[in-house]
């Protein structure tokens, strides 16, 4: 695996997910809905000043959007130097591939709330207004402040729990309800792979470490057999 390939990666993630989120943006008014593919796959604009899948850091305002910003720097910055020793050790390919799709999932994000504060009219809901890019009274909030931009939603199951379900019952149940991006995606992807494969791809640890015990216990051998 070769860093060359990983940047590719990294770069093709960021321009699909920096692409859709810019059409949804310009095109579509917050809260807008459209099926894609049946009921089961729509595009549904949302935006959030949180984490992936839409969490949030307390509700700590503006100072905590900040320090999630700030993080998620910090978090590429780091991962792009981890990537960078896992290529020089040659570890399994997989596993850093799997390590790309997550930083450029961050990086993704990072974009959004770096900037799009800045080059974005505000959203609005109901309205049928169109946030312009780049307005000329400025965006819509400072550097470090901008909403992530969600769309992807996959109502796939849309039912009620039977009366007999403890505390549920004859609630709406709904699966799959979050709404999302490619960069939150990108993330899970990379994550849920690692989680599946991870024997695998750490396997070349497990063999050094059982190498280093069979070459000290012969030795220990061989000094017995002298005595």
């Amino acid at each position: 695996m070769k860093k060359r390939h990983i940047i590719a990666l990294i770069l093709l993630v960021l321009f699909l997910d920096q692409w859709l989120k810019f059409y949804i943006k310009t095109n579509y008014y917050l809260g807008e809905e459209h099926n894609m593919i049946g009921n089961w796959f729509k595009l549904h604009f949302v935006e959030n000043e949180g984490m992936a899948w839409g969490w949030k850091l307390g509700s700590s305002g503006s100072w905590g959007k900040m320090a999630l910003t700030l993080f998620r720097m910090v978090a590429v910055v780091f991962g792009l130097y981890y990537v960078g020793k896992l290529i020089k050790k040659k570890e399994h390919p997989g596993f850093i591939i799997c390590v790309g799709l997550i930083i450029a999932g961050a990086i993704g994000n990072l974009i959004d709330s770096m900037f799009y504060g800045m080059v974005f009219e505000a959203s609005e809901y109901g309205t049928g207004k169109l946030a312009a890019f780049m307005p000329e009274g400025g965006g819509y909030a400072g550097f470090l402040h901008g909403k992530v931009v969600d769309m992807l939603y996959f109502p796939i199951i849309k039912s009620t729990f039977p009366a007999w379900v403890p505390v549920w019952g004859g609630e709406p149940f709904e699966f799959f309800s979050p709404v999302f991006n490619i960069a939150d995606a990108s993330i899970s992807i990379g994550l849920i792979i690692i989680l599946l494969f991870q024997n695998r791809f750490f396997k070349k640890e497990e063999k050094a470490a059982n190498n280093i015990t069979v070459e000290t216990n012969s030795a220990t051998s061989d000094e017995a057999l002298v005595s």
